[in-house]
């Protein structure tokens, strides 16, 4: 009988945990590939756009950013690579941004497993921690883009979200 009640109590909190997994505002989710012999992988959770102004909005311009929703969004590489012609070492970073109008910077941080921002709504990046900073220019997406999505191709990465795609290279 306690066996049975064991049995099914582990049942229904795997079950409700897959739902609300599935229901999540910002669900998680995985970008990854290959970039000149280095695996990448970007882990982070998507939000929507839900009818709302993203860019200089929900998302401020000119401050920092999780470059996504809840915890902070991770960059891990297996391989030293150049990101925008600036070395980084294999491992695993917290990937921040700062998006402008015209210009973002992107921030590999070797500080990772932290939540995306603190309780007065400031990111978690610590600027010391920061292992590499680039400048980018942002694009026109080329469709409008509900949930944030990152892209790895043989170029690099692109983060896209509504209207706007970021690219960064990688070598």
């Amino acid at each position: 009988m306690i066996m049975q009640f064991l049995a099914m109590t582990v049942t229904a909190m795997l079950f409700s945990s897959v739902l609300w997994a599935q229901n999540q505002a910002s669900p998680p989710a995985t970008a990854k590939g290959k970039v000149n012999g280095a695996n990448i992988t970007i882990n982070y959770s998507s939000p929507g756009v839900k009818g709302r102004q993203i860019w200089g909005a929900l998302v401020p311009y000119n401050q920092v950013w999780r470059a996504g929703a809840n915890a902070a969004t991770i960059f891990e590489t297996d391989k030293d690579i150049k990101v925008e012609g600036k070395p980084l070492k294999a491992g695993k970073y917290s990937l921040y941004a700062i998006p402008g109008e015209k210009e973002w910077t992107i921030i590999l941080n070797s500080q990772t497993g932290q939540w995306g921002i603190k309780n007065d709504g400031s990111t978690t990046e610590d600027p010391a921690k920061d292992a590499v900073r680039v400048t980018v220019k942002p694009q026109k997406a080329k469709a409008m883009q509900e949930r944030l999505e990152y892209v790895i191709d043989n170029n690099g990465f692109a983060l896209v979200w509504e209207n706007v795609s970021v690219p960064v290279s990688i070598k």
